[in-house]
Formats: structure tokens, C-alpha cells, sequence
């Protein structure tokens, strides 16, 4: 079954030299989770948004749950997916716990009040994001970490199908990067499609079933992290010489593909010496 897929899609902005998204394809599998990844300017950011219908392809197909995204109206998108922005700013004074609330909308409308059930919702997700004693904190008192853990924490409240999420750990320090993608692994185990971009390569191939690399617009892999993260693949999209190793372990994560980029003359490490003269 899958979430999302797109055939051929190509977009540009206006102005720009060239396209942001050329001739893409991919599938996004339901109940699992997907990394989009690649450098600055690759096109991850503008390929979420044409996946969640908030740009519109000059080429190609966009569909999610099987329909074509431009026939969902924007409720129905509120409903089925939670959406993490990047860099979003609050347009008036708010609580954390007001933030978290907002995720309930969709389900409410502008009248109706909250039940039991949505108070509930909120309490979960402030919980899950470990914001629950940040509640009453305004938000213009917080650090750009709390801030990005009470965005997860709406897109949760929500109890959507799906989350999409745009760098969700930026700005977190380690415990609470490491605390958000143990979140999404459970999610996607507990069947919620999650679709995330980010610039983490080792957090993603540790914590993703698969990861979709772009490249100047383009999909430059897509697969099980161990078929993405070759060195060849690495070092060709990014420029910067590279060694990928296995994670140590222990954890479910033992084994994934992490990538180690090289200091100084990658000509002296002797180990990349033997990786070339083994290719050789």
C-alpha cells in the first residue's frame, strides 16, 4: 500500500535558471517511514510540498492515498497528514499547550469546543515531545529546541494517518534529536506513515526503512539505506570524500550504513587505500 507517489514530476519557480524538481518518481510506502536527503538546494523541501499539494507540478502526477493531491481539499489533507514546517514563526502570542491544541482543528472546526477526547489528544502529545511541563510557557520564551518539539507535538495531537516533516531535529541537542526519531520509528511501527526531510545521513539510515537522495532536482538513489549510502554515491552528491562504515550497535540499528566524512588527504587513510584497490 502506498501513501504517497509521484511519476515525472518536474517544477520550477519562477525566475529561476533552472528546474527545482526534474522528472522525479518515487513511492512513498504506508506505515513506514522515509528520509528525503541531499545537500542544500537539492530540491527536498519543494519535493514535500508538491507531495503535500501546496505547489503544483508543470509535469507529472502527485498522488496521495491513490487520489491525485490536487483534489483533496484542505481539510482533508489537515485530517490525514501532520505537517512539521521549517523555520515556522507563531503570527500572535500563544502557549505551548494553545500550539498543541491547534493540531485538534481540523477534527473540531472553528465552533466547536473541545471533549474529553481531544484534551486527551493534546496531553498525549505535549507528553510524547517532553513538553508537558512547558504547557503554560508562552512560546516567545522558549529556545529554538522546545519551540521545534512543540511543532511535533501539534502535528501529533492531530492523530493523523501520515506525518510530514520538514528538518524536524534542527535546532535540538542530542538527546532530544535522538528522543524525536525514536518517536518516529514507533509511529511508523505502530502503523503511522512518516515522511521526513533532513540533512542527517546516519540518523536517517539508522532510523528510516528507506531514504530517497536528491541531487540538483533530481533523485540521485532511492532504496534501503545500505543500497543509498555507498561511498561512490555519497562522495558524487555531496563532493567531499567519505568513508561509510557499519554502526557498532548495539541496538536494533546495528549495522546501518553511517558515513564518516575524511579530514585532510583522504590519500593517507589506509583503509580508504584498501577499499580502492579492492574496487580495483
Amino acid at each position: 500500500m502506498t501513501a504517497w507517489s509521484c511519476r515525472g514530476v518536474t517544477f520550477r519557480y519562477p525566475g529561476a535558471p533552472r528546474a527545482a524538481v526534474h522528472e522525479v518518481s518515487l513511492e512513498v510506502p504506508a506505515g513506514s517511514c522515509t528520509a528525503v536527503l541531499g545537500p542544500n538546494g537539492s530540491g527536498k523541501s519543494t519535493l514535500l510540498r508538491l507531495l503535500l499539494g501546496l505547489l503544483s507540478p508543470a509535469q507529472g502526477s502527485v498522488l496521495l492515498g491513490g487520489r491525485p493531491v490536487g483534489e483533496w481539499r484542505r481539510d482533508e489533507v489537515a485530517r490525514a497528514v501532520g505537517v512539521v514546517p521549517q523555520g515556522e514563526e507563531a503570527a500572535f502570542p500563544m502557549t505551548v499547550r494553545e500550539l498543541v491544541a491547534m493540531g485538534r482543528y481540523p477534527h473540531l472546526g472553528a465552533w466547536r469546543r473541545e471533549g474529553e477526547a481531544d484534551r486527551q489528544a493534546v496531553e498525549r502529545a505535549l507528553r510524547r515531545c517532553d513538553v508537558l511541563a512547558l504547557a503554560g510557557r508562552a512560546l516567545d520564551t522558549l529556545s529554538g529546541g522546545e519551540k521545534q518539539r512543540a511543532r511535533v507535538a501539534r502535528a501529533l495531537a492531530q492523530e493523523p494517518a501520515a506525518l510530514a516533516l520538514d528538518e524536524p531535529t534542527a535546532a535540538l541537542d542530542v538527546s532530544h534529536e535522538m528522543a524525536i526519531f525514536e518517536l518516529l520509528r514507533q509511529l511508523a511501527q505502530g502503523g503511522t506513515t512518516v515522511l521526513l526531510v533532513t540533512h542527517s545521513l546516519n540518523l536517517a539510515a539508522r532510523y528510516a526503512h528507506r531514504l530517497v537522495l536528491m541531487d540538483g532536482g533530481r533523485i540521485a538513489a532511492q532504496g534501503a539505506p545500505g543500497e543509498v549510502l555507498t561511498r561512490e554515491t555519497v562522495e558524487r552528491v555531496y563532493g567531499w570524500p567519505v568513508r561509510v562504515v557499519p554502526h557498532a550497535g548495539p541496538g536494533p540499528d546495528a549495522g546501518a550504513p553511517q558515513v564518516v566524512p575524511l579530514a585532510g588527504d583522504p590519500s593517507l587513510d589506509p583503509a580508504r587505500a584498501a577499499e580502492d584497490a579492492d574496487a580495483a
